[in-house]
């Protein structure tokens, strides 16, 4: 019914279901597909007419983890063709996995827009560091402009100075480090920054 009122030829219907794989469920009512197999199908709707540009809206709701996986090499070999798809979704980790940009949208308009190399770019400032010898390190870091906050036994959080810093202070001055780590900044952690300031400009 879609590929005629779209002016498909027909036998594009078998192959966008193959696409999809659901050409084995062809025969059977939508009203007897799961959600997962339902949203495959509403894929192979939009892949009808050989679009330049593919829009999606929550395209991964009801699929389970194989299937994401499927439906992100998917809409990745559509991009690499130099195709554009566009998804909506609330999905944020998921996004993080499939987006090349991201948009956050606020009542009906951009309120701020990365690309996801970027994204991965941004710290939070915060770096974890485990060592023996915490109280040294706190000393070192201090004396450089940063500051040292112990969260247990061992592990401290360190603010001020780049991870590069702490590591070369800790080798020069023979602090043994078991762990560094610098905390990047998550999708959802962007998304609920931006949301905030969003919310407070209002």
């Amino acid at each position: 019914m879609v590929a005629s009122g779209a002016g498909v030829p027909g036998r594009r219907v078998a192959e966008v279901l193959n696409q999809v794989g659901m050409l084995e469920a062809a025969g059977l009512r939508l009203g007897r597909l799961s959600l997962g197999m339902a949203q495959r199908v509403g894929i192979a709707q939009a892949l009808l007419g050989d679009p330049r540009i593919l829009i999606l809206d929550e395209p991964t709701n009801g699929l389970d983890p194989h299937s994401i996986h499927w439906l992100r090499t998917l809409l990745r070999g559509f991009a690499d063709e130099g195709r554009a798809v566009l998804v909506s979704s609330h999905q944020l980790a998921e996004m993080g996995h499939l987006a090349d940009r991201l948009v956050v949208l606020g009542k009906g308009r951009i309120v701020a827009e990365t690309s996801i190399a970027d994204l991965s770019g941004i710290s939070q400032g915060r770096i974890g560091v485990q060592s023996p010898l915490l109280d040294r390190l706190k000393s070192l870091v201090e004396q450089h402009g940063g500051a040292l906050r112990a969260t247990s036994a061992g592990a401290a959080e360190i603010t001020g100075i780049s991870r590069s810093q702490v590591g070369d202070l800790a080798a020069e001055h023979h602090v043994p480090l078991h762990w560094l780590d610098e905390r990047q900044v998550s999708l959802e952690e962007f998304y609920l920054s931006v949301a905030d300031q969003e919310f407070q400009r209002r």
